[in-house]
């Protein structure tokens, strides 16, 4: 039978958990961020002519991007990742589903 993972990793500290925990957050927001800039933005834009739409998504996208890129430099000082984490989580932000893919990842790594 199988049996649930723990939600916190046993082998960090307090410290590298939250700074875990906000890398987890601000990817979920990124990505969900492009996803809606994708596939609602950018259809409404070049189907229906509102561009409005990209605009306010995609300027709040821009500023979820850099939020995450910073969260990223900051938990990879904190916390002892591997070394495809760095570049894995930039090329993940620029992939849809991408941050997703790569937290699910860094933390089976990080279980371990």
């Amino acid at each position: 039978m199988l049996q649930a993972q723990p939600s916190t990793l046993p082998t960090l500290t307090k410290g590298q958990n939250s700074a875990l925990k906000n890398l987890t957050i601000m990817g979920y927001l990124e990505g969900t961020s492009f996803l809606l800039l994708l596939g609602i933005a950018m259809p409404l834009k070049y189907m229906m002519g509102i561009p409005e739409a990209v605009k306010y998504i995609g300027m709040a996208h821009g500023a979820l991007f850099i939020a995450y890129i910073l969260i990223l430099l900051i938990a990879t000082s904190k916390i002892k990742m591997p070394l495809w984490a760095m570049p894995a989580g930039v090329l993940g932000s620029f992939l849809p589903f991408g941050p997703f893919i790569f937290d699910h990842l860094l933390k089976k790594r990080l279980r371990e």
